[in-house]
């Protein structure tokens, strides 16, 4: 997916969500750009062959396994995407900690406004 698509998909998410601002744009194509490269890293690990260990072999001659770095890039890249989705709402613990007296205009009660006409 590029990064059109991302963005246009984060955004349907976080508008199901509940969790959509307008504000939030510049985090929404942040998060694409990540989720861009992360689909591009993971396209490049699967052509590659997609092992999880690759042999190197050192400026000394000695060869060593280690684990591919194209996969540890696509795991750094999914933790970073975590983060962002996490912020966005679009995870449960996310959705959880999002305070919603930020997120949604406070009704004004009844009495509320009874109250206030006393004073």
């Amino acid at each position: 997916m590029n990064r059109t698509e991302w963005v246009v998909r984060i955004r349907t998410c976080c508008q199901q969500a509940g969790t959509y601002r307008e504000y939030f744009e510049d985090v929404i194509a942040t998060l694409a750009d990540i989720l861009e490269r992360r689909d591009i890293a993971r396209e490049l690990f699967d052509a590659s062959g997609g092992n999880v260990l690759v042999e190197h072999t050192n400026k000394a001659g000695a060869t060593n396994t280690e684990q591919n770095p194209v996969l540890r890039m696509i795991n750094d890249l999914n933790r970073d995407a975590l983060a962002y989705w996490r912020d966005l709402g679009l995870t449960p613990a996310g959705l959880k900690r999002i305070d919603e007296g930020a997120m949604k205009q406070r009704k004004k009660s009844a009495l509320g406004e009874a109250l206030k006409g006393l004073a």
